[in-house]
């Protein structure tokens, strides 16, 4: 026989993350920061929590009980209709059933005297907390129902029962049946809490773990205008922040990426009626503006840390800022279920054998390939037409359609960032989604065979067709570590922080190119030289590119920190070296604005490039943004593991100037332990190793250009192709003689070329000539590594 305490009502001041049995996940959780985090400086605001007791009285006191086991007596969750009808059924007798007089006073009690600390027609939210919500191994978020801006006895009342009938949305049914909770066992508690004003400002969510890779080190915020519900529902395409956690508490600013939103609509209150909220266009000026200034992406961050800090794991935070007294506030925190529990020891690649053409392109969730037939669907109410195995194409999900999308191949939407409803649902069912595409249910037809790609770095693509692909394991556990460093090649950030888990010593070559072309696109003189531009079509894609930006030239700047910062912040406190950037005149010139400024030349690999560009007048205020840009990473982001090199510097002298340039910048070596590189890809850099080696701290081959060099072969030419070979004697020779070099003058020595990667008798050369480093290409590093433990197994003997 079920005991039911007279007292229901439990102030967030009363109740901890102990008493989830008694209010559920959501309430424990925000009486536990109420209590324990307020005194640090975390912003909470009050409320009190109707307990989960007070559901069980409500059922046996109005005797309904007993009906809601009758009805689901024979569920049958694979059946559409059956759900539907059944959850349907059931709420409508928990809404008609009227609330116990003793439990209504208690509400109406409370809710007076949280008016009487705020205000009268105090405006409150209404959540549902499910006391099997929230817990470690299963996320329950979403699966019950949250009504915003309720004001007043009766519209209180009204929001309390329609929570308690929520229990059993027909989402709520499915997932507790899949789950295997009993329905009769989870409570529902419901949490009434002080609106705050985001409706006139701005509000979003806070993951202290890098949703996508796993990566525990980053804060990742999502933020729009209004109030939070359309970021959660993926009816909006947020701003994007990321913030690196270990430099952050050295007291340093590392916000290492900030992607704009459309932020089409946002929600805000309405004038009273039926309704308490609504949707309504944004502004340009809205569409074109961040939501949170620095100042604010990391205060929130450092309530991210301690929040994680104070639960001991990664956490799933809502966040809102009010409009009236700009303050920022946390209303919600659960811990994060499903990447917090991967496994990092077991490498999982999924590979596509080939391309076909491509149907649209968004933001991808999950780094996995799925295939199959596209079902496009656009309204709920049709979701009983989707077949298991298809793939789920519609404009953006809510918990409605999970039981539908757990028997989906994939997910596409038209709408939604990377923590919208459809991301955080196919991550925990572990099936590729890509959100924000726009226009797919216009691209893509209904039965056509589509493939979805979410291994392609930070865009996820839908391919026509069936495309082959493989999926590789690899259990880490088992590889043992050499005593040559293994370090990686990195251009693409996006990609930095999955190869971050491959076995590692860093990053012996981390390439510029890659940020400059795909993500600033602007060559950087014109953005010193914006206004006496001639091109007006390049004109105008630079001020589109720029919006925000005054200073053109501080584009580039930021652009290229937050480039660089994500990589050293994925191998952080191990090195990375960047390689400053070496595009030739003709990939200069392909950029926004770049003909007017790039020569001509016969033959651009030979040519105004590498350490020539940096000093030359033509181009030395273009290098400097670059100096700056590394001055940002280092000393504003704090990532001091940053180090740089010098690529194809043809003479002594020509690095002097250069390091007298970056020095006179601000890049002192020595300072913070900055060290600099030259790259060892022309042979007067092992012809005069010695000389080079009294003004760098190191050398790392590019057997690439040495190899070309070395043989005078043009490798872009396939008319002498087959005498282009790393492996020839010639070659050999040279590295061998310049390892020799760096051991004599106490330099270190590495290489970052392509033929190690490729062929792992090569790697077996380079450990017999006592190399110090090997930097590969990401997906080499597992073969050659145990082709290297193989030579140093043979070198012991």
């Amino acid at each position: 026989m079920l005991f039911f305490p007279k007292k229901f009502i439990y102030w967030f001041s009363e109740i901890t993350i102990k008493d989830i049995p008694k209010v559920g996940g959501k309430n424990a959780s925000l009486g536990e920061m109420y209590q324990k985090l307020t005194t640090q400086g975390v912003h909470v605001p009050n409320g009190f929590a109707i307990s989960a007791g007070a559901y069980f009285y409500l059922l046996k006191k109005t005797g309904i009980r007993r009906r809601i086991r009758k009805i689901l007596a024979d569920l049958n969750t694979a059946d559409l209709n059956n759900l539907i009808s059944k959850g349907l059924a059931i709420r409508q007798l928990i809404l008609e059933a009227p609330l116990p007089a003793d439990l209504e006073t208690q509400i109406i009690s409370a809710y007076h005297k949280l008016e009487a600390e705020y205000g009268k027609h105090l405006d409150v939210a209404v959540r549902s907390s499910a006391t099997a919500e929230d817990l470690p191994n299963a996320s329950f978020a979403g699966q019950q129902e949250t009504f915003l801006n309720i004001r007043g006895d009766k519209d209180l009342l009204v929001a309390c029962r329609k929570c308690f009938a929520s229990l059993f949305t027909n989402r709520a049914i499915s997932y507790r049946h899949d789950k295997g909770f009993d329905h009769f066992k989870v409570g529902l508690s419901i949490g009434v809490q002080k609106m705050v004003r985001a409706d006139l400002a701005s509000s979003g969510v806070m993951f202290t773990i890098d949703t996508e890779t796993g990566f525990r080190n980053l804060i990742l915020i999502n933020g729009s205008w209004g109030l939070g519900e359309n970021i959660v529902q993926g009816k909006v395409t947020p701003d994007e922040f990321y913030v690196f956690k270990p430099t952050l508490e050295q007291g340093f600013s590392p916000i290492i990426s900030k992607k704009l939103g459309s932020k089409e609509i946002k929600m805000v209150y309405t004038n009273r009626g039926e309704k308490q909220t609504k949707n309504i266009k944004t502004t340009k000026t809205e569409q074109q503006r961040f939501v949170l200034t620095d100042k604010e992406i990391l205060k929130l961050a450092e309530w991210g840390i301690l929040i994680e800090d104070h639960y001991g794991k990664p956490m799933d935070i809502e966040w809102a800022k009010d409009g009236r007294t700009k303050k920022l506030f946390i209303v919600q925190a659960r811990p994060e279920t499903v990447v917090a529990m991967k496994s990092t020891q077991v490498l999982e690649e999924y590979q596509l054998e080939k391309k076909g053409k491509i149907l649209v392109s968004g933001s991808p969730v999950g780094a996995k390939i799925g295939a199959g037939k596209a079902n496009i669907i656009l309204d709920v109410k049709k979701i009983n037409q989707f077949k298991a195995g298809e793939i789920l194409v519609t404009d953006m999900t809510d918990p409605d359609w999970e039981p539908i999308m757990k028997i989906g191949a994939g997910i596409v939407t038209n709408q939604g960032g990377r923590t919208c409803h459809a991301a955080i649902v196919s991550r925990e069912l572990g099936i590729p989604c890509i959100v924000g595409t726009a226009m797919a249910t216009k691209k893509i037809k209904s039965g056509q065979s589509i493939t979805l790609s979410c291994t392609e770095g930070e865009i996820g693509y839908v391919y026509d067709g069936i495309l082959p692909y493989k999926i590789k394991k690899t259990n880490l556990k088992k590889i043992k570590r050499p005593k040559t460093k293994i370090m990686l090649n990195i251009g693409q950030p996006d990609i930095a922080f999955s190869s971050s888990f491959i076995p590692n010593d860093g990053v012996g070559l981390a390439r510029e190119e890659f940020i400059i072309a795909n993500q600033i696109k602007v060559h950087p003189l014109a953005l010193i030289n914006f206004h006496q531009l001639k091109d007006k079509k390049a004109k105008k894609k630079i001020s589109e590119l720029t919006l925000g930006y005054k200073n053109k030239p501080q584009y580039f700047v930021d652009k290229l920190a937050e480039g660089i910062g994500q990589i050293a912040a994925a191998f952080y406190p191990k090195e990375v070296i960047f390689r400053l950037s070496d595009f030739k005149t003709n990939e200069y010139a392909n950029l926004i604005g770049g003909w007017e400024f790039e020569p001509k030349e016969a033959n651009p690999m030979l040519g105004w490039r590498g350490a020539a560009r940096y000093y030359s007048p033509n181009y030395q205020a273009a290098f400097l943004l670059e100096c700056k840009a590394f001055l940002q990473a280092r000393q504003i982001m704090g990532l001091k593991n940053i180090n740089v090199m010098v690529p194809f510097c043809r003479t002594v002298e020509e690095g002097k100037k250069v390091i007298a340039i970056m020095e006179k910048a601000g890049l002192k070596r020595g300072q913070d332990g900055l060290e600099f590189y030259v790259m060892c890809e022309i042979p007067s850099n092992v012809i005069l190793g010695e000389e080079f080696a009294e003004i760098f701290d190191g050398f790392s081959i590019g057997s690439n250009d040495l190899t070309q060099l070395a043989l005078g072969v043009d490798r872009d030419s396939e008319l002498v192709s087959h005498i282009y070979d790393e492996r020839n004697e010639s070659v050999k020779k040279l590295i061998a003689q310049v390892i020799k070099i760096a051991k004599k003058k106490n330099r270190k020595i590495g290489i970052c070329g392509q033929a190690p990667s490729d062929f792992p008798d090569f790697a077996r050369f380079l450990v017999k000539q006592g190399i110090d480093t090997i930097s590969l290409n990401p997906d080499t590093v597992i073969k050659t590594t145990l082709a290297i433990l193989e030579e140093e197994k043979k070198l012991r003997k």
